[in-house]
């Protein structure tokens, strides 16, 4: 039996300032981040280091520079060997733990039938290496067993040992698929007594646990920057005490680390920087000994007592949800958290909670088969945190998962909205504001709604170079408003002229947008619109032409129309993916400098001068423009248009459609048909879902109301509606929810608020506009920097004034 690891939680002798870590990590405007298992978030002195010594590489030459920088580069190594208890000597400097790894287990020289030993835990990397000597040279394997706490069993290992040889003992102090803390200690102590070298991978326990070498008997460690040391990425440390170090040489010698003597003859440099490369990315370098200092400043003690609580919190949270389950081991500890969500794959988790603006990492089998397959585990979601991390960090992580393991998608919130006292403030500089009185913060344009025209919004006056804010009320990819769910349509059949020049640079912007996030968004399915032969207002548009029932059934084989109506083919008609579309326009947004704060209502907004007042929870925010696009909570925002606003509530559902048959893909595209029962559209069954269709009719709704689920009635009606029609749908399998915010005319309202020109408003969608959705955010940004946009003149809010334009 091993004893319990109490190394990770030592006694902290200050408490953290998570505070004061936000206001020095900028990355913490971006969202809410548990990856510092993969890459953490840097300080902005570590991010000042390596800039600085670009700088000066430009001004004097890369050979001056690191001459200037000599004695920075030598405190590296010093904080270092305080880090790990070794001699500086001791210490190199290396790109990456695997390079580090890699030198030194070469430099051990293994021999045919040399056995090593290697815990459960070892890197997918470290254990492919050892495989292809095992291969290649005949090197003996051996996996140790793990114990019933998931750690490496030290009587097994005792007993390894003691059958015979061997070369080597590996280790990973904690794997990269669970929070397992390994007895690093015990190990030690195991092969010290047999007299065999401990190779410890500290790659995930750098900066989070103690690694002291003495105290846990290892001889050899390999480590990485970027994790919870929090420095760049191509940085690495490995660390070889002595006597073991004076024995080994590396297998390919470089100049840095060797000397040439003569014509056939070479001197090794006589400590660690004998495994260097003289090739080296010194701005790296610096930025790795900054993240040290600060480390060492913090008070590793302090810093490593804070993450183990922390993460054990998350940890007791997670597994407190339904249908979550953390796969963490008896053993674990540290700053790590993994778990899976029933019934979901571990990446779209993943992919799910990216929508939130809660990043993490999914770790799969073949990252750790070792440790994975015996445990039954394909795929893992793995949460870290560090010191930037609080409490509304762990709120949105918390509440994100719960939402998406509730599997209750479309028909209102699973979890209860935050309070706005629990809502993150914008990360930005405030300005000082008198005693009592809430923060002040200064951009030059806020976007209010994140939905698909917000987002675009946001993305484009981002680009173009300006200080944007974001604001959302509820979490990113809520269900409660008009964008959410997987799919919409795109087409260019329009009753009226009027919408043509819109059409098109709509097509352009999802073709721009495309490329812009390499993701495919669109797929043309081409598409049928039917309606009565008599109907005033038919469909048309560039490319479309009317065709008559017969017609219309050899183009989709499952579309049946009903008598007395004809169709308008849309050939380059198709289906938006709506889900992926605003991840990518908010992804583009951030990558631009946007910032971002989901949960947080905007209470009241007036002008003030040339700008805006808006207020939130958080404090009040001051800018030269407001764009609003609220969606279904318009009104709330601009109380003066709500007369000519009504908020409707739409049911959607999935009907049972063989996806190979005439309702998929091979017999129908996007279609509507303007049926007594009102505008029946859809799609065809695809990814095993079904054929959705809806209504797009519904009683008014008010949004801050609960949205119960489709009753009975509703779906009646709408499988009425589609039996008539899709002959071939089977029963409803699933449904969903959302509002429309129509106006009278439904056309949109784009353009300056009235009498407010220091506000725009985007919204009215009227059903219809999520296709528009990056050709009104471009036409936003065109607004707010002065651009005129006459083509939007009929879109135009004035046209609801009293004499206002039609």
């Amino acid at each position: 039996m091993n004893a319990p690891v109490t190394a990770a939680s030592p006694t902290p002798t200050t408490a953290l300032d998570v505070a004061a870590e936000r206001a020095r990590t900028p990355g913490c405007a971006t969202g809410h981040h548990f990856n510092a298992a993969g890459a953490a978030l840097p300080a902005t002195d570590t991010v000042d280091a390596v800039i600085a010594h670009l700088r000066a590489e430009s001004l004097y030459g890369g050979y001056e520079a690191a001459k200037l920088a000599a004695a920075d580069l030598a405190a590296v190594y010093a904080h270092t060997a305080t880090l790990l208890g070794v001699d500086a000597d001791e210490v190199a400097l290396v790109e990456s733990a695997t390079a580090g790894w890699q030198r030194v287990v070469s430099a051990l020289r293994l021999r045919p039938g040399d056995r090593v030993l290697a815990a459960r835990s070892s890197y997918v990397s470290s254990a492919l290496h050892l495989l292809a000597a095992e291969r290649d040279t005949g090197v003996r394997v051996e996996v140790l067993p793990n114990g019933p706490d998931g750690a490496t069993d030290l009587e097994a290992l005792d007993r390894a040992l003691r059958a015979g040889p061997a070369a080597l003992v590996t280790a990973a102090h904690v794997p990269t698929s669970s929070a397992l803390v390994e007895p690093a200690a015990g190990i030690g102590t195991l092969a010290a007594a047999h007299g065999v070298p401990f190779l410890l991978d500290a790659t995930q326990s750098l900066g989070q646990l103690p690694v002291d070498m003495a105290a846990l008997g290892c001889d050899l460690l390999i480590g990485t920057g970027r994790k919870f040391l929090r420095a760049p990425r191509g940085t690495g440390l490995l660390a070889v005490r002595r006597p073991l170090l004076d024995t080994l040489a590396p297998h390919a010698p470089d100049v840095r680390g060797a000397r040439w003597t003569a014509e056939r003859s070479w001197e090794l440099a006589p400590d660690a920087r004998r495994f260097e490369l003289w090739e080296a990315a010194h701005a790296l370098r610096l930025g790795l000994g900054s993240a040290l200092a600060d480390l060492h400043t913090l008070g590793p003690g302090g810093v490593f007592a804070h993450l183990a609580a922390l993460a054990a919190t998350l940890r007791a949270r997670l597994g407190a949800l339904p249908g979550v389950r953390v796969t963490d081991p008896p053993a674990a500890g540290g700053a790590i958290v993994t778990f899976v969500v029933d019934g979901l794959d571990a990446g779209e988790v993943q992919r799910r909670l990216a929508l939130r603006r809660v990043h993490l990492i999914a770790v799969p089998a073949d990252h750790g088969r070792w440790d994975m397959d015996p445990r039954g585990l394909a795929k893992v979601v793995r949460a870290s945190v560090h010191v930037y991390t609080d409490d509304g960090d762990l709120d949105a992580l918390v509440e994100a998962v719960a939402e998406i393991s509730s599997g209750t998608r479309g028909n209102g919130p699973s979890v209860s909205v935050p309070s706005p006292s629990k809502a993150p403030a914008p990360q930005d500089s405030p300005v000082v504001a008198p005693a009592g009185r809430p923060a002040v913060r200064r951009h030059d344009v806020v976007v209010v709604g994140l939905g698909v025209h917000g987002s675009a919004a946001l993305r484009q006056l981002a680009e173009r170079g300006l200080d944007a804010l974001g604001l959302e009320q509820f979490a990113l990819g809520h269900d409660l408003g008009s964008s959410h769910g997987e799919t919409r349509m795109i087409r260019r059949a329009y009753p009226h002229p009027d919408w043509d020049g819109l059409v098109d640079t709509a097509y352009r912007a999802w073709a721009e947008l495309e490329e812009a996030s390499k993701t495919r968004l669109i797929e043309v399915t081409g598409g049928l619109y039917a309606a009565p032969q008599d109907r005033p207002d038919p469909l048309r548009g560039p490319g479309c032409r009317e065709v008559g029932a017969e017609e219309a059934g050899r183009i989709f084989p499952g579309l049946r129309l009903p008598e007395g109506f004809t169709a308008v083919h849309d050939p380059a008609a198709g289906i938006i993916d709506a889900q992926e579309t605003l991840r990518a326009q908010l992804a583009l947004a951030e990558r631009a400098g946007a910032r971002i704060a989901d949960r947080t209502p905007v209470t009241a907004w007036h002008p003030d001068a040339d700008g805006v007042v808006v207020r939130t929870a958080a404090g009040e925010v001051h800018a030269r423009r407001l764009v609003l696009c609220a969606g279904p909570w318009t009104s709330q925002q601009l109380p003066s248009l709500a007369v000519h606003l009504t908020v409707t509530r739409i049911v959607n559902a999935y009907f049972a459609a063989d996806p190979f048959g005439p309702l998929g893909h091979g017999g129908l595209g996007s279609f509507s048909v303007d049926l007594p029962e009102g505008l029946l559209y859809g799609f065809p069954a695809a990814d095993g879902r079904g054929l959705k269709a809806g209504l797009d009719s519904g009683p008014a709704w008010d949004p801050a109301a609960a949205r119960p689920a489709a009753t009975e009635a509703e779906l009646a009606l709408l499988a009425g509606a589609v039996a008539r029609v899709l002959p071939g749908a089977g029963p409803v399998t699933e449904s969903l929810t959302c509002l429309y915010t129509m106006t009278a005319d439904r056309r949109f309202l784009v353009g300056e608020v009235p009498g407010v020109p220091q506000a725009l408003v985007a919204s009215a969608c009227s059903g219809h506009g999520f296709k528009f959705g990056p050709a009104i955010g471009a036409a936003l940004a065109d607004l707010v920097c002065g651009l005129p946009r006459p083509d939007l003149g009929f879109l135009s809010p004035a046209r609801l004034a009293p004499g206002g334009a039609r």
